[in-house]
């Protein structure tokens, strides 16, 4: 098929047609006109959001839409077949699935792209990478260019599999007619962008945006998608134009105006009308987390929402201590590239995509109880939860102060218990009297039946006292059997515990009533982000919980692991083992 330039309906094909850079570069290519672009990606169906700009394409044949799976070559053949240029814009959301998988959609994926390339005798290959596959984790990278090498290893597996796969498609040039070179972004923003900014408009409005990390003169590279779609185009003409100096190699592609990190996130965060950040980590505290983090990350890979929050952390991070720019002198030079959109407008649009989570027009948090919040389902939806999620403040801070009273009167007075019950039983009779003596009941909005317990409660009472009698009973004679020693070690650390309580029960509590009337507030207004720090707290304590199994003699990790029912059988036998 003749070039596009002297063929104004040149054939290409986008595999990862729907991806954050694929969409873009998809809309650029049909606005030019010149075009006939296949839509390839794992999606069943195409979900069109520029509707004028796809139906059209569609209904003129411009555009159509195919469902592949690159880990079989038989359907890239499909595809490919008669096209004169393919796009790799992405192969597979990474955060979907596990490494083995992730393998096969990156790794084997681009092999399979490449041979089904070279049979159907396509021109131009064009893939797209990332920049962060020459760092390292541990080194600056100041303008950076194409010069240097991958490193020893790279900062996690997914970078990895990226490096093979475009050292896979670099290798593949001249073979079989096959022209290829490779782009790395670096940070691509912009709208719809569903992992970098995505991430900084949800960590907006939370605890984590509070915090700015290292000393803030560390300088990234960004890239707005725009200008990534553009790249894509401007390497497809020169791998015509120009193949000696672009075919087989690698071109670094950014905004050319590098920017901190914290200054970037401040932008998105004050664009979208909340406070920057205000409290500094120093840069001493974020080089001893960096280690944490990572080891974190590589250990923990089984929970998703662990995983996106410790990838986040991480490039948070990383961004924070490493200075990481490139040198784009190469594109500019070899493929004509030039950003189409300066960093602030490219800024500017993706803050407007968003503005929908403006924290103007987001609901205050009080009034988003629609639905019962998780704190509330503890506390059972009742009268209770109600006060001590603070949903009437006067209600609240009246029950506070009667709470506040009754801890005085019982605890700090200098009385024993009993003449404090006394007393308050004193003034209760006297407040009744006073009552009932008055011309003018001041206290008629208090209505005294209500104090009285029905039948059928006193009944539910004593059937609930009984049930624990008898549970308690039980749990003696499973004691006394002297056979389950999981039992007695619960029963012995508690009452060890209660001895502790019973030094000092005013503190106990005093400490109880402030939780009461805080905690649960709090996790209601940070539910999804504690929610996160729970499940990272519970899968580090099992990974220690292992680790420590492992270095135990075998009896005693026998014993433990009998009574472990989190620990999987091939878990055990794993432990065992090693």
């Amino acid at each position: 098929m003749e070039d596009h330039i002297r063929n104004p309906k040149t054939t290409c094909v986008v595999i990862g047609g729907q991806s954050f850079i694929g969409k873009c570069l998809v809309s650029r290519l049909l606005e030019h006109g010149n075009w006939i672009v296949r839509i390839v990606d794992t999606s069943p169906s195409l979900h069109v959001e520029q509707q004028s700009l796809f139906l059209k394409a569609v209904s003129d044949g411009r555009a159509c839409h195919a469902q592949v799976d690159v880990r079989v070559k038989s359907h890239l053949v499909q595809v490919v077949d008669g096209a004169s240029v393919v796009f790799v814009a992405g192969t597979c959301d990474a955060s979907q699935y596990n490494l083995y998988e992730n393998y096969m959609y990156i790794v084997q994926g681009a092999k399979n792209v490449i041979n089904a390339c070279q049979e159907c005798k396509v021109k131009r290959l064009i893939y797209n990478s990332f920049a962060d596959v020459i760092f390292d984790g541990s080194h600056h990278i100041r303008k950076g260019d194409e010069s240097m090498p991958y490193p020893p290893k790279c900062t996690d597996m997914l970078t990895e599999m990226k490096a093979q796969a475009e050292a896979l498609v670099l290798s593949s040039n001249e073979h079989d007619g096959l022209l290829t070179c490779v782009l790395r972004p670096s940070n691509v923003f912009g709208p719809s962008d569903t992992n970098f900014v995505r991430g900084m408009v949800n960590q907006a409005n939370s605890v984590w945006a509070k915090f700015v990390l290292g000393s803030g003169d560390i300088l990234s590279d960004f890239t707005y998608v725009e200008n990534v779609a553009h790249a894509n185009i401007c390497a497809a003409e020169a791998l015509t134009s120009q193949s000696i100096s672009v075919a087989g190699k690698a071109f670094f592609i950014t905004n050319l105006e590098p920017r901190n990190y914290w200054e970037f996130a401040c932008q998105i965060y004050e664009g979208l009308g909340y406070k920057r950040p205000s409290i500094r980590v120093p840069p001493r505290i974020v080089s001893f987390m960096l280690p944490l983090v990572r080891w974190m990350r590589y250990e923990l890979q089984s929970d998703s929402d662990v995983n996106d929050l410790l990838v986040s952390t991480q490039f948070a991070v990383e961004s924070s201590l490493f200075n990481r720019t490139f040198n784009c002198s190469a594109a500019t030079e070899h493929i004509k590239y030039s950003p189409v959109v300066p960093l602030e407008e490219g800024i500017a649009l993706t803050v407007k995509s968003y503005s929908h989570l403006a924290k103007s027009s987001l609901p205050r948090k009080e009034y988003q109880f629609s639905e019962f919040s998780k704190a509330e389902a503890i506390l059972g939806y009742g009268k209770v939860a109600d006060i001590l999620l603070w949903r009437d403040e006067m209600e609240t801070f009246s029950c506070f102060l009667v709470t506040c009273g009754l801890f005085y009167w019982f605890f700090l007075s200098g009385r024993t218990f009993i003449s404090s019950m006394a007393g308050l039983l004193l003034l209760a009779t006297f407040f009744l009297l006073v009552n009932s003596i008055l011309p003018v009941n001041i206290f008629q909005k208090m209505s005294l039946p209500c104090f009285a317990i029905s039948e059928p409660t006193v009944r539910n009472m004593l059937d609930n006292v009984a049930f624990v009698w008898n549970e308690g009973i039980k749990i003696a004679k499973t004691l006394a059997q002297g056979e389950d020693w999981s039992l007695f070690l619960k029963a012995a650390t508690l009452l060890y515990c209660l001895k502790l309580i019973s030094h000092s029960p005013a503190l106990l509590f005093g400490a109880v009533m402030v939780f009461a009337f805080t905690s649960f507030f709090i996790y209601e207004q940070y539910e999804s982000e504690l929610d996160r720090v729970f499940r990272v707290i519970v899968v580090i304590l099992k990974s220690l919980m292992t680790l420590l199994l492992r270095s135990l003699p075998s009896p005693i990790t026998s014993f433990f692991l009998a009574n472990d029912d989190d620990l999987g059988e091939n878990q055990v036998q794993t432990i065992m083992k090693e």
